[in-house]
């Protein structure tokens, strides 16, 4: 019988259905807070680098957008996608190029950046220039890729994996604490319903903070439809500001998003990225919610 564990007081002693709230350890990233009681941050860029310039670009954009919402930001973008559905897909320029166009981003515009790992070897070489190592949701149980990414002594983010229940990432929070780095914080994903589909159960975000970790929602690759167009996946962009809202409501410490200028023609996760121009709508949503929350909390 699957254990799951149990997020509220119900003992006969007190019959308290009020939710026990998890003290939630602060997570410091350049001059953004994750968790404790600090309000809601955001990641967020495009899904992989595409060029130079429109990394560049990009950010720059998204400062504008996050200093008028006065939300706390770090840079997302992926020097490698090593989890294409096809072969032929693009990839990214590579740890190399990658890295440099990252360290120009943060260099230029003093933003903490964030991008994925896929191989223990490529851990040390990105930590010389990120802020926070990310973990793909595909390789969330890679003990090895775990562990060196947490000896760089970087911030840590894993995301869980479609393919695990929510109480079973605290064997990954375990792995990490074995290093002494603090530094975690877990991303939901959504979860496999079915081939080609995904479901957002906002009970796993309560599960996981529940660790003492700080949780972020990925909103995007929510609403992802793994391989649904054959050799790419599709998405359901029109649910992304729905779930976000859903997510920061049932309580959350950061909230992550793939965004991109023209989607339509994103090299890599177009059809679930949000339109730019969206984003200050759903910023100003999400930060709503969250202060009336943390305001009763």
């Amino acid at each position: 019988m699957t254990h799951v564990p149990a997020l509220y007081d119900l003992t006969m002693e007190t019959m308290d259905p009020a939710p026990v709230k998890p003290v939630v350890r602060g997570v410091q990233v350049g001059n953004v807070t994750f968790g404790g009681d600090s309000p809601i941050a955001l990641i967020a860029g495009p899904c992989v680098i595409e060029s130079r310039d429109h990394t560049l670009r990009l950010a720059e954009e998204l400062i504008k957008i996050t200093t008028a919402a006065k939300m706390p930001f770090i840079f997302k973008a992926s020097f490698d996608k090593a989890n294409r559905s096809s072969v032929k897909s693009y990839r990214g320029p590579g740890l190399h190029d990658g890295l440099r166009i990252l360290e120009e981003v943060k260099t230029t515009f003093g933003i903490p950046v964030l991008t994925d790992i896929h191989a223990p070897e490529q851990a040390a070489a990105a930590a010389q220039v990120v802020d926070v190592l990310q973990i793909p949701a595909f390789l969330c149980r890679q003990t090895d890729l775990l562990m060196a990414a947490a000896a760089t002594g970087r911030v840590v983010n894993v995301k869980k994996g479609q393919f695990l229940a929510p109480w079973d990432m605290k064997n990954v929070v375990e792995k990490l604490a074995t290093t002494g780095n603090q530094g975690v914080i877990l991303t939901d994903r959504g979860s496999s319903f079915g081939y080609n589909n995904l479901v957002s159960d906002m009970r796993g975000l309560g599960v996981m903070r529940s660790f003492g970790c700080p949780v972020v929602f990925d909103a995007t690759h929510s609403v992802q439809l793994p391989g649904g167009q054959g050799t790419t996946s599709g998405g359901q962009r029109e649910f992304i500001m729905p779930l976000s809202r859903a997510a920061a409501a049932a309580g959350i410490d950061g909230l992550f998003v793939e965004t991109h200028n023209d989607p339509p023609r994103a090299l890599s996760d177009g059809a679930n990225a949000l339109p730019l121009e969206w984003l200050p709508a759903l910023l100003r949503q999400v930060k709503a919610i969250d202060a009336v929350l943390k305001a009763e909390m």
